[in-house]
């Protein structure tokens, strides 16, 4: 019979002696629940967790995301173990583009590039040539000679906006993010009136209708930077709930509004991502306790896949590091 601690204080003190006995590293994204960024090594965005992830000099990698985050941790260190608390956190994104369909779209477009976005699978990133986040894909776009052409994928939505940023003219993959898709322009609009001194910030993932609001648009580091930037404030949250945990860390006295989804019948708010709440405390302790479930790929999968991400990395050596160290 499994057996966990009873408390949440006991539960605490188990990882962190396995994370010693181990000589493991936790690494969270900011849209995971509160007790996991708090008890991680490492908090940030995608951009700051693959640097992280190619640091990192412990033996054992628990990944608090989702499944695409712990593979780009396995395919830039293949000989270590990586842990993710439920195998079954996949994306939305990454559903909406797969390998056998993107492949026939990129033979179909033969002379332009292919630059995916970050949120998707290792068979995607193996069909690539060069990944990028919402931190960094403004700056590798620019670094691509204008008469090249482009298929941007699989987010259409942040594709559009980098487009629009950019000037450049790229060929969309129609997918995107069933949280920042679902984000109600009513509701936004109904937290404006209540709120008219609020700075609404908004993710790129979100529609144009909705980021046409924005006061400030930007990746989930990005917002949590600017909230910082403005102490004493208010805010109206067009991203993922789970970063306002740090804003209000990093944002003494602010107050913080996320923007509800539509709702359909089966969902009161959707603006959670159901797949960032999969993971929890009892499954870290776990998955630490019992080296399982571990993410394995095959290594020609790894070969391929790891080219665009180290190219995603060599191109954004000017973009800061802003992953929190420390609980």
């Amino acid at each position: 019979m499994t057996t966990i601690p009873r408390s949440t204080l006991s539960m605490e003190q188990e990882i962190n002696r396995l994370r010693r006995e181990m000589n493991a590293v936790i690494l969270a994204h900011y849209y995971q629940e509160d007790d996991l960024q708090d008890i991680a090594d490492f908090v940030g965005d995608s951009l700051d967790l693959a640097r992280k992830a190619a640091q990192t000099d412990a033996d054992v990698i628990v990944f608090c995301g989702v499944k695409f985050m712990a593979e780009g941790a396995k395919i830039l260190n293949p000989a270590k173990t990586v842990l993710l608390p439920d195998l079954e956190a996949g994306c939305s994104l990454e559903t909406s583009c797969p390998a056998p369909a993107f492949k026939a779209f990129r033979e179909a477009h033969p002379d332009h590039m292919a630059i995916t976005y970050i949120n998707c699978s290792a068979e995607i990133k193996a069909l690539t040539d060069i990944i990028v986040t919402s931190t960094n894909a403004e700056m590798i776009l620019q670094q691509i000679p204008a008469d090249q052409k482009i298929i941007f994928a699989p987010d259409k939505h942040l594709g559009a906006y980098l487009a629009r940023k950019t000037g450049r003219e790229m060929l969309l993959w129609d997918g995107s993010c069933m949280v920042h898709e679902r984000f109600s322009e009513r509701e936004l609009i109904r937290l404006k009136t209540q709120h008219p001194k609020a700075h609404i910030i908004a993710h790129p993932e979100c529609p144009e209708t909705l980021l046409r609001y924005a006061h400030h648009i930007g990746s989930t580091s990005s917002l949590l930077h600017y909230t910082a930037a403005h102490p004493a404030h208010e805010f109206i949250v067009l991203t993922e709930p789970g970063i306002i945990h740090q804003m209000k860390q990093r944002s003494l006295g602010s107050s913080f509004y996320p923007v509800a989804g539509v709702s359909d019948g089966a969902c009161n708010s959707c603006n959670t991502c159901p797949y960032m709440k999969l993971n929890s405390l009892e499954k870290l302790y776990l998955c630490m306790r019992d080296l399982t479930p571990q993410l394995e790929l095959k290594d020609d999968l790894i070969i391929a896949a790891r080219k665009p991400l180290q190219r995603m990395l060599e191109m954004s050596t000017s973009i800061p590091n802003s992953a929190k160290e420390g609980n």
